[in-house]
């Protein structure tokens, strides 16, 4: 057999055979839509931070977040990906500032501190050891009043395969629950696990989702009320913002 790894095979195309392929759109669009819903549920969690923080976004993929937040006024922002593919097409949609690269390792290296860390649907590609070493990494390399934000997929979310096993390269999965319980674990304070926000196109789509999320919500909230369990710290949404701090 071969020495080689999945992750060399498998991130070296990952828009062209996932993000992409499984976005159902071109890569302008997608890069558009992710934008926006980073706007929506990841900037207002940065609104105390300063215009001048130092923002490291990690496994950054075509740039979409570090685009909406120099868009916001933050001026200080940069981010690393695996993949020279998502680093060309950030660089293609103007986002300079991602670089190639192994983050892990550049956070380990570089002597300089960060104010923000961010990773976008990019904890769950690690292993629960490596998960919990780049945690330990991260919250060392954050000033003091540091804060890190997450997302990753739900795993108390309704048809949570649909998501969590999407994507070959996924290692790990999280509820609110553990979420809370390895951020805490590794050194970091004030922990919040929040709902993402789920939007689609279209006032009367998005109206009809609205109900039947409501609906769908208040039945899984009575199963686990029928099983004596509390609904307290759970979560529906298909994923988890997890946001950290340093004291």
């Amino acid at each position: 057999m071969s020495g080689t790894q999945y992750r060399d095979v498998l991130y070296a195309n990952y828009h062209t055979n996932q993000s992409g392929r499984a976005s159902l759109t071109d890569a302008q669009s997608l890069f558009k839509r992710e934008k926006k819903q980073f706007e929506r549920e990841i900037l207002s969690q940065l609104r105390p931070v300063s215009k001048d923080a130092r923002i490291f976004d990690l496994g950054c993929g075509s740039g979409s977040l570090i685009a909406a937040l120099k868009e916001a006024g933050y001026h200080q922002v940069s981010g690393m990906d695996l993949s020279e593919e998502q680093v060309k097409m950030a660089h293609g949609m103007g986002v300079s500032e991602v670089m190639l690269g192994d983050a892990m390792q550049y956070l380990r290296d570089t002597p300089e501190g960060f104010d923000v860390i961010t990773g976008m649907d990019i904890i769950e590609h690690f292993t629960k050891d490596e998960l919990v070493e780049l945690l330990q990494l991260i919250q060392r390399k954050l000033n003091a009043g540091g804060m890190a934000v997450f997302r990753t997929p739900n795993m108390d979310a309704p048809i949570a395969s649909a998501f969590a096993l999407g994507d070959f390269t996924h290692e790990n999965y999280l509820n609110a629950s553990s979420a809370e319980q390895v951020m805490l674990s590794c050194g970091f304070q004030d922990v919040a696990v929040l709902p993402s926000t789920m939007r689609v196109q279209g006032i009367f789509k998005e109206i009809v989702r609205r109900i039947t999320y409501d609906w769908m919500e208040l039945i899984l909230k009575l199963q686990l009320f029928a099983t004596a369990r509390s609904t307290r710290k759970v979560l529906f949404t298909p994923n988890l913002i997890i946001v950290g701090r340093k004291s």
